[in-house]
């Protein structure tokens, strides 16, 4: 089979189910347990100095935890999530593969990306990123084999028990890094990792730079091993030593592999296209009319905000007033502190205007570690709010609009991930080092004193620089088909102004992580929206088709209220979609076990079925979930494809609702 040909069938999405120099420590042969059996021990070897791969085109880190020697000729790396049922899945797999190949073939590395649903997901990420800094590789991956194994077990006391099992002798110093998050920043990084690398989902792999997403079993993996290996086989012949092999493949294997369209439109290493980013009413540092203005979409929580601190402040020193910092609120989903300090610096603001902001955006990042609410009730009255009005706000979420229209408008411009910067419109991603920006801002001071010699106002300069720049793209939209079926569940108002059309399938992760964002909509915006299901069971999930009838059936014999409730039921508990799970829920809820059994056994509601995926054909939507927000009265409606921030489908429903008639 033609190699780049295998690499395209193995690209399966599920975001639809269909953002250090010390070489890691090398494993010996010892075969990892899969869960559930017994750890065992995997066998040290010392490890040979070997070129740093912070920069291979998949980056790996001495943070990162490996099983296999450095020198492999296949190198595994893993994105995944201790709580997320399918990372558990896919744990055999790896089992099988390691006992296959050996620690001279492959290397598996693991990145942490816990997932923001799954609550327990990054408490257990900073436990492991513990027991590897506290115990070495041999004990993260006893300990990682103990979580899996007792997933419904996860908690900080069952941690300190599994790391002490995994040879973690200082419990007192673990629990205190539990609560101090005293590893927190190398979670942070590999899923800034995952950021960069386009992960949206997990289990997710990159097998020296190959993409091979989801719980996919033994023998798809091999396939592409197989293929690697016989590359790598080739390099090491032809003169490339064997520890050069991952970065020189995983570049090539990167630079060929297909684009999602979004990433052919958003080069996010573009720093020479200007953006047409609006100031607004945002928190301004600096000369109003200074020839340059930087405009930060940041995260108090984000330890990478933190880190570009000095070189921001150092721009401020170097350049006086010619630069002038203007601040977006982007609190991201994994860091749950950051929208209540959000809140708190908008209140401060609110109470004493920018200087102030100011003072308290210093004093959040000075106290970056411990954010709860009576340190930032602390920290405004420190910088001259009042505690007791700053308290109310964050319990309050005083100024979620405002939050939210910066979260919007770092989605209109990609700026998925923080920090981001837009340098007089130009785009620059992440805590750069000082020269990066000053080469920018150098530029930039040049254009804008040619714009003042013609005459340009000063205050109006940063206006005039980025009036020809770049707006947000149109969402994409799709037409509104007449096949699309009527006599589908409904949740809401029937005679809401905005419709939202969902396809989906109950055994999809994705789907199950679009439901408190649903849920979120359906509330928030109450009569004014409803929510229409429409079955999209994938061929990957086998037990999606009979969980699809059987809603049918639901929605046959109770109307939506049967259907819903089963829904969620089935969309609650995703590993419990059997023949006997689904009879267990009928009997709970009710149904007729006569006319169950009988549709369920005939495969009746399979030609409703059918007819939902031949309407998403005809619209050009193969995965799930996916979404069509349509305006009361309109041909078309706005398209979301896959479990996407409440901010994506919170602004499309507003344009919606003033387009609806």
């Amino acid at each position: 089979m033609n190699p780049r040909l295998l690499v395209l069938l193995l690209l399966v999405s599920l975001v639809a189910c269909g953002a250090g120099a010390t070489a890691p420590q090398v494993q010996g042969p010892a075969a990892l347990p899969a869960p559930g059996s017994a750890p065992a021990m995997p066998v040290a070897a010392a490890a040979p100095a070997f070129p740093a791969e912070d920069d291979a085109a998949v980056p790996v880190s001495a943070r990162n935890p490996s099983w296999g020697s450095r020198a492999a000729l296949v190198t595994i790396v893993q994105f995944s999530d201790f709580q997320c049922p399918f990372c558990k899945r896919v744990e055999p797999a790896l089992a099988r593969v390691r006992e296959a190949y050996g620690p001279e073939n492959v290397r598996i590395v693991w990145k942490h990306d816990p997932l923001p649903f799954h609550p327990n997901a990054r408490p257990a990420a900073e436990a492991a990123a513990g027991v590897y800094a506290m115990g070495g590789a041999e004990a993260f991956w006893r300990f990682h084999a103990a979580v899996f194994a007792e997933q419904s077990d996860m908690g900080e006391d069952s941690y300190v028990k599994w790391a002490a099992d995994a040879g973690v002798r200082d419990g007192a110093a673990f629990r205190a890094g539990l609560g101090s998050h005293r590893w927190a920043d190398a979670v942070d990084a590999d899923l800034r990792d995952g950021t960069a690398l386009g992960v949206m989902g997990t289990p997710a792999f990159f097998v020296n730079g190959v993409q091979v997403n989801g719980a996919q079993p033994f023998e798809n993996f091999k396939m592409v091993i197989d293929a690697e290996l016989a590359k790598a086989r080739a390099r090491v012949e032809a003169g490339t030593p064997r520890e050069r092999v991952y970065a020189e493949l995983a570049r090539e294997n990167r630079a060929a592999a297909p684009k999602h369209e979004e990433e052919e439109d958003d080069d996010r290493e573009d720093t020479t296209t200007v953006f047409k980013i609006p100031v607004g009413g945002s928190p301004v540092r600096g000369n109003p009319a200074a020839m340059v203005t930087i405009v930060e979409f940041s995260d108090f929580q984000c330890p990478f905000c933190s880190r570009v601190e000095a070189t921001l402040a150092a721009l401020r020193e170097h350049y006086k007033d010619k630069v002038r910092f203007v601040w977006k609120n982007e609190p991201l989903p994994f860091h749950p502190n950051a929208e209540r300090a959000a809140q708190a610096a908008l209140e401060v603001r609110a109470e004493k205007g920018d200087t102030a902001f100011w003072a308290m955006h210093d004093e959040l990042f000075a106290a970056q570690k411990d954010l709860a609410p009576d340190t930032l009730a602390r920290l405004g009255a420190k910088v001259g709010a009042s505690g007791d009005r700053v308290r109310a706000a964050v319990q309050g979420h005083r100024f979620a609009r405002a939050i939210a229209a910066d979260a919007d408008l770092a989605e209109d411009f990609q700026a998925n991930g923080t920090p981001h910067f837009f340098i007089n419109g130009r785009r620059l991603v992440g805590a750069q080092p000082q020269e990066k920006f000053e080469k920018i801002i150098d530029e930039e001071i040049a254009h804008a004193q040619g714009l003042l010699a013609k005459g340009t106002p000063p205050a109006q300069l940063y206006e005039a620089l980025v009036k020809d720049g770049k707006g947000p793209p149109e969402p994409e939209r799709k037409p509104v088909t007449a096949g699309l079926a009527t006599n589908d569940p409904v949740r809401g108002n029937p005679a809401a102004r905005v419709t939202v059309h969902e396809w989906a399938d109950f055994q999809c992760p994705f789907c199950g992580r679009a439901e408190e964002t649903v849920g979120r909509l359906l509330k928030e915006y109450g009569p004014r929206v409803r929510l229409v299901w429409h079955d999209l069971p994938l061929p990957m999930h086998p037990d999606a088709p009979l969980a699809a009838r059987a809603g049918r059936e639901a929605f046959q014999q109770r109307g939506s209220t049967g259907f819903w409730a089963l829904h969620d039921l089935m969309i609650g508990d995703q590993h419990k979609l059997s023949r006997g799970d689904l009879d267990v829920y009928a009997r709970a809820l009710g149904f007729d076990l006569n006319r169950w059994n009988g549709a369920l056994d005939q495969g009746l509601h399979q030609t409703e079925i059918d007819a939902e995926k031949l309407v998403a054909d005809g619209m050009d939507i193969s995965g799930t979930p996916a979404f069509v927000i349509v305006p009361a009265g309109a041909a078309s409606g706005y398209f979301v494809s896959g479990a996407q921030p409440y901010e994506k489908f919170h602004k499309l429903v507003e344009r919606a609702l003033v387009e609806a008639r």
